[in-house]
């Protein structure tokens, strides 16, 4: 069958295992000190591997390849469980949560508290409402969040429209959610507080993804003018043309423009 699998480029791969640790199916070995797809109908296509590479030498591909086995991952983890280390417990358990929660996908990235997770929204052009307080419910469509932690590659920023933002502003601006972050995936960061020029960072997501749109927002003091110069100079380039506008917000929770 044709399906989506990943794609493992033995000229980038370092050999440094993280691939191979961070696919709980177990499709991955390292032989020869390189990284490689042993077991193709492991691969579930989800693509946990891809943010962990540190050379990028993992992509998708769609090609003729055997289906997702899943009874034969779990036979296999079941004959695994006794042996299993504690960060091993970890991500079957997290996987069992994600069965029980299928509005989250999670993708691993090392610590578990910056893990990859997708929010899939029930409708993204109108609000949400979370049904437990009968309150509006969050708007974030991924974590991590932070600039610094979001993985170059992930299959939420497939097609994604970005929302880049100062940390600053989800407290200034009282409708961030509603407003700017329904239907995006949410960058954030302060470049004085981080210390860091985002620019390669963002370039690189933007190359490397298809990306929609870029909404920068900011705060309207002066030291918010670095992000918003990342970004532009990203967009730059990136070489790619994507629709992309400007919005900042006062100290006191208004849009100046």
């Amino acid at each position: 069958m044709i399906r989506k699998i990943i794609h493992i480029d033995e000229e980038k791969c370092n050999g440094c295992g993280l691939c191979a640790e961070a696919c709980h199916e177990g499709a991955i070995d390292i032989i020869d000190g390189k990284a490689k797809l042993v077991r193709e109908h492991f691969c579930d296509g989800f693509g946990d591997c891809l943010p962990n590479c540190p050379t990028g030498a993992i992509s998708f591909e769609e090609r003729e390849a055997p289906a997702y086995d899943e009874a034969a991952v779990k036979a296999s983890q079941n004959r695994k469980t006794d042996g299993m280390t504690g960060s091993q417990h970890i991500k079957a358990e997290e996987k069992k949560m994600s069965e029980m929660n299928p509005e989250m996908q999670p993708h691993k990235g090392g610590c578990p508290g910056s893990a990859m997770m997708h929010f899939k929204k029930k409708e993204e052009t109108q609000p949400q409402e979370d049904v437990r307080t009968e309150r509006p419910a969050s708007e974030l469509g991924q974590w991590p969040c932070q600039i610094k932690l979001l993985p170059e590659r992930a299959p939420f920023f497939d097609g994604a429209k970005l929302l880049i933002a100062a940390d600053c502003t989800a407290y200034a601006y009282a409708n961030m959610h509603g407003d700017f972050m329904r239907g995006k995936i949410t960058l954030i960061g302060c470049p004085k507080l981080d210390a860091v020029d985002y620019t390669d960072k963002l370039a690189t997501i933007i190359s490397n993804n298809d990306i929609k749109s870029v909404t920068i927002v900011r705060m309207e003091v002066p030291c918010c003018g670095g992000l918003q110069r990342a970004a532009e100079n990203a967009l730059k380039s990136s070489g790619k043309f994507i629709p992309w506008q400007v919005v900042t917000i006062s100290r006191d929770g208004r849009i100046l423009d």
